[in-house]
């Protein structure tokens, strides 16, 4: 029975635990935060760097190279999804971000982000990149454009 007794005491202290963390309203709240910077939140304006921020550029870089480079290449070539080449001067930079961080938002009511699912016929999956890292993409994406 003491056997029991210890096991069944860690595992209770230890849910109590994690239910006083989630209901700590910083806690809760960060996380919350978090999430909708994250989905279903608009992105309107972008304000841009010149000349390119450098730690942004590499943060994009090491951010392609984890979550999109299987699906996208830097040049026209269309792998899974379109290659990036250019995709600066097509696209307006608030377009760009709500795809990359909204794109359910974006499939459902763009017809240019529906175009592309039809040609690329797979739906782009949502990597959960936040509103910060999104930005660090784009400026990779400048980078990658010519821009200096």
């Amino acid at each position: 029975m003491r056997k029991l007794i210890i096991p069944i005491s860690m595992l209770l202290m230890a849910c109590g635990g994690a239910q006083q963390r989630a209901e700590s309203p910083e806690t809760d709240d960060s996380v919350l935060l978090k999430q909708e910077e994250v989905h279903g939140t608009e992105v309107s304006a972008v304000e841009l760097t010149n000349p390119l921020d450098a730690a942004m550029v590499e943060t994009g870089e090491g951010i392609y190279d984890m979550k999109c480079s299987s699906c996208h290449r830097l040049t026209e070539e269309r792998l899974v999804g379109p290659g990036w080449a250019g995709v600066t001067q097509k696209r307006e930079p608030e377009w760009i971000i709500n795809m990359i961080t909204n794109v359910d938002m974006m499939l459902e009511s763009d017809p240019e982000a529906q175009k592309m699912l039809e040609e690329c016929l797979v739906r782009m999956p949502n990597q959960n990149v936040t509103s910060d890292d999104a930005r660090s993409i784009l400026e990779f994406m400048r980078k990658n454009d010519g821009e200096e």
